[in-house]
């Protein structure tokens, strides 16, 4: 049923796209981006959830969230990472997103071990591979432009 819906919004936004008539398609762009020719790739979306540790040391929990984040900026700083954020409040234990620059979910799998608050299973995964936008990556360039304060 999700597919149902990313082929839905696919083809709502390719057909947003052939409206507007032109196109300023830039091959070396699109090659560096790793896009096909629709200007979409493959990458691993990530759903956070709460994990099994039920830890209340607040102490641990602080540390854990502190590696959390510095493991985030990495994997961004690498281009590994090309979205992350929280999910507000919701029934599913959903804690936030991922979308990874990875082509497989094994890769995706092996950034997660990296990152303090997974090894302690403060966190928990699900793991999708997904298609969007080559030009995720570049967004982020934008980003810090438009944010007045860092995290």
């Amino acid at each position: 049923m999700k597919n149902i819906y990313l082929f839905a919004l696919f083809c709502i936004l390719a057909a947003g796209a052939k409206a507007q008539g032109t196109t300023q398609y830039n091959k070396a762009l699109a090659d560096s981006l790793g896009a096909d020719e629709y200007g979409m790739k493959m990458y691993v979306l990530v759903i956070l959830k709460t994990g099994e540790n039920k830890t209340t040391d607040k102490a641990t929990i602080d540390s854990l969230f502190k590696g959390h984040m510095a493991n985030i900026g990495r994997l961004a700083a690498n281009g590994k990472l090309v979205v992350a954020g929280p999910i507000g409040k919701n029934d599913k234990n959903y804690r936030g997103i991922f979308i990874f620059n990875t082509k497989t979910v094994e890769e995706a799998k092996g950034l997660l071990a990296t990152d303090p608050a997974f090894k302690s299973k403060l966190l928990d995964a699900e793991l999708y591979p997904w298609y969007g936008s080559a030009a995720l990556p570049v967004y982020l360039e934008t980003h810090k432009k438009i944010e007045k304060t860092s995290h």
